[in-house]
């Protein structure tokens, strides 16, 4: 049993990790909207995406659970461990590179670098990986390879913690929702999973336990008795943060939108989030019972933010805000494809023509635009 010294300081630390992710991933989400960058785009869920994702979370979840149950929990721990030493990396690479730019000096020989993969040969070659990075990012890459190696060694928490707040900041950032429906699509989905997968079956506990891997933050309770060597953990899955994060981020991008140089919604969903966190702490620590985060954090996300848009008179706004109409406004969207038909040579005369004979300026509709 931990003590209540040692309880609210792993809780309190739990929150305040959680809150990190969520505030500056939300806030480079707006940036990652605006960038022209193919590689820094980001995957933007849709309806469809977001009413499949409880399912295949759930085969995901079950699959898992049968694998510890049928396996060697080694063999498959260290598989996993593997494949997250590897994108822990490169998360955390990520992460830190726009800090890390901070410290070179200006006369720091920065190279060019591409990495890139095809398939195919001529007309039909394909690109299968089209990574562009510079001497910096390799310097990052190496900090976050030590990281990488003292996970892999040691398992230690601190380094789990360290990729999972990157997995988080990583997430928030680049996966977007498209409008507030999708997110309360998204958002009632996964309540539902959440609840089922901890109130109704002990798969989601077993495999949270189990799985050796950085898909959870964990601060140990007896830090003050034990110090680092601490091995009685409180956790919190990543989930918990990236799926009410990117809901936030949305908030934030809809309040840039209004162009009222307010942030109320973020402000407000941010501060449901801290409320739901607590109160899930507080039922845990009252019924002694893992508790699915997301059944106190939906409710508070999503009321707080419509509770203000209903007292604004905004709800209308926030439910016709698109996101994914600000990612790139300047690219035009073709709304049929021309047919184009005959030699070379005649489409070139054609064109010739039409770029020759003067032209009127004809006013169009928005609607057509």
């Amino acid at each position: 049993p931990a003590t209540p010294e040692g309880m609210a300081l792993a809780y309190g630390s739990l929150v305040l990790m959680a809150l990190l992710p969520i505030f500056f991933g939300a806030l480079r989400s707006v940036s990652c909207a605006k960038s022209k960058n193919s590689s820094e785009m980001p995957e933007t869920i849709t309806s469809r995406d977001a009413a499949r994702f409880p399912i295949v979370a759930s085969c995901t979840l079950l699959g898992l659970y049968l694998f510890f149950k049928i396996f060697s929990q080694e063999y498959i721990n260290l598989l996993l461990s593997m494949y997250f030493f590897v994108l822990g990396i490169l998360a955390l690479s990520h992460t830190i590179s726009p800090m890390m730019n901070r410290f070179f000096p200006a006369n720091f020989p920065n190279k060019q670098y591409q990495l890139l993969f095809t398939q195919g040969s001529g007309e039909s070659k394909e690109e299968i990986v089209n990574y562009e990075f510079d001497t910096k990012d390799l310097v990052c890459l190496a900090l976050s390879s030590v990281v990488g190696v003292w996970y892999l060694l040691r398992k230690h928490w601190i380094a789990n913690n360290l990729f999972g707040l990157a997995f988080s900041l990583n997430g928030v950032e680049l996966l977007h929702l498209n409008n507030v429906s999708t997110g309360c699509i998204l958002l009632g989905g996964l309540f539902i999973y959440d609840v089922f997968w901890v109130f109704g079956t002990n798969v989601m506990v077993t495999v949270a336990k189990s799985f050796e891997a950085p898909i959870k933050l964990v601060f140990p309770q007896d830090l003050l008795e034990k110090g680092l060597d601490a091995d009685n953990f409180a956790m919190l899955g990543l989930g918990d943060i990236v799926i009410p994060g990117i809901f936030i981020a949305l908030l934030l991008r809809f309040d840039i939108s209004l162009k009222k140089n307010t942030h109320t919604y973020f402000y407000t969903s941010f501060v449901a989030y801290i409320f739901g966190l607590g109160l899930t702490i507080f039922i845990m620590h009252i019924f002694k019972h893992a508790q699915p985060a997301l059944l106190y954090l939906v409710p508070a996300c999503i009321g707080f933010p419509l509770l203000v848009a209903l007292a604004k008179g905004e709800v209308t706004e926030m439910f016709s805000y698109e996101s994914s109409a600000e990612i790139l406004p300047h690219t035009p969207r073709l709304t049929h494809f021309p047919t184009v038909s005959g030699s070379p040579a005649s489409l070139a005369d054609s064109m010739q023509q039409k770029l020759s004979c003067p032209r009127r300026r004809r006013q169009q509709s928005p609607s057509a635009m």
